[in-house]
């Protein structure tokens, strides 16, 4: 490397640290038409991010390409993704699998943990539990908390693997420690079940919370149940239905459906059918498998204004969950 690059270089990424995007692209661009690997790499990142420049995910594909063909890993890994996603390119799995790979064989943890999810869900591969618990654990090795908690579910089911809810633990709380959501949220259904840990309804509680402060929308689902059912603290409806809404507020269906439900009876809430009809709608959109029967019970008590103003309603909570997400 000659000591001008060397110094676009480094000038490029002071920029980038202090948050001056506009410079480090514009330091960045340069080396990298001039076919420098990292700097096509992370100009790819400027682009896809909206740093410093207008989002444009054609440009980070483009850039992304270049790097990846010259055998970065990490340009390989989100090429990678750009074909699962199918952004700025037609959706490829088969693509998206033969660039993972590349990337994962270089130690890339993302790329073996987006491997390991392709051979878990048969995608552009034939599904192959043993091959998705090898990759997972690989990614998982090097601290990886999305891994850790696939291969910790892999553990607790025994998919590809012996079960053991004791490994899966192990896992939760690794990914936990780096406060993974789900693992926190994994924490307390485990906790909660008595599975690879004695029962313990305050610990479960405890793992909820933490996990539903991190967003984890199931954390927030399990927290109303508990607190309707008096598991672990005295039964409330009022906060049974504060946890309920959250989850329901960031697309749970399952939390919808409870809201739903709260509004058709009157439970927790005043009686309000149009509401309990909009919220329904949602949860059995979001694929909640006991939705459609409360939309026919409902059907049967509403009038087709009513259902229309449901309808109405629902498109607007609807439009509110996908801004807030």
């Amino acid at each position: 490397m000659s000591k001008k690059t060397e110094q676009a270089w480094r000038q490029a990424d002071e920029a980038y640290e202090r948050g001056d995007y506009a410079t480090a692209l514009a330091k960045l661009r340069p080396l990298a038409q001039a076919g420098d690997m990292w700097a096509q790499s992370n100009l790819a990142h400027l682009y896809e991010s909206g740093l410093g420049v207008e989002r444009d995910a054609a440009a980070a594909a483009r850039w992304y390409r270049k790097a990846a063909e010259q055998g970065d890993a990490t340009a390989q890994n989100y090429l990678g993704t750009l074909y699962e996603d199918g952004l700025a390119v037609e959706q490829d799995y088969e693509a998206a699998v033969r660039w993972y790979r590349l990337a994962a064989k270089q130690e890339d943890a993302s790329a073996q943990y987006n491997l390991g999810q392709m051979y878990d869900e048969g995608l552009g591969v034939e599904q192959d539990f043993t091959a998705a618990v090898k990759w997972y654990r690989l990614a998982a090795d090097q601290g990886n908390p999305d891994a850790q908690v696939s291969l910790g579910s892999m553990f607790h089911e025994g998919l590809g693997v012996a079960r053991d809810d004791n490994e899966a633990m192990r896992l939760y709380r690794l990914a936990a420690e780096q406060e993974h959501g789900d693992a926190l949220c994994n924490l307390g259904i485990m906790y909660e079940s008595g599975q690879g840990v004695a029962k313990d309804l305050a610990e479960a509680l405890r793992w909820y919370r933490l996990a539903a402060e991190q967003g984890s929308t199931t954390a927030q689902y399990n927290l109303g149940v508990m607190h309707e059912n008096g598991q672990g603290v005295p039964a409330g409806l009022a906060e049974a239905i504060r946890w309920y809404r959250l989850a329901a507020d960031h697309g749970d269906e399952s939390g919808q459906y409870a809201i739903g439900c709260a509004y058709a009876e009157g439970q927790g809430v005043e009686r309000d059918l149009v509401r309990a009809r909009a919220w329904a709608l949602l949860a059995a959109e979001g694929g909640d498998e006991d939705a459609p029967e409360l939309l026919e019970e409902l059907a049967g008590e509403m009038s087709l204004d009513q259902i229309a103003e449901a309808e109405r309603l629902a498109e607007e909570l609807r439009e509110k969950i996908e801004a807030a997400d």
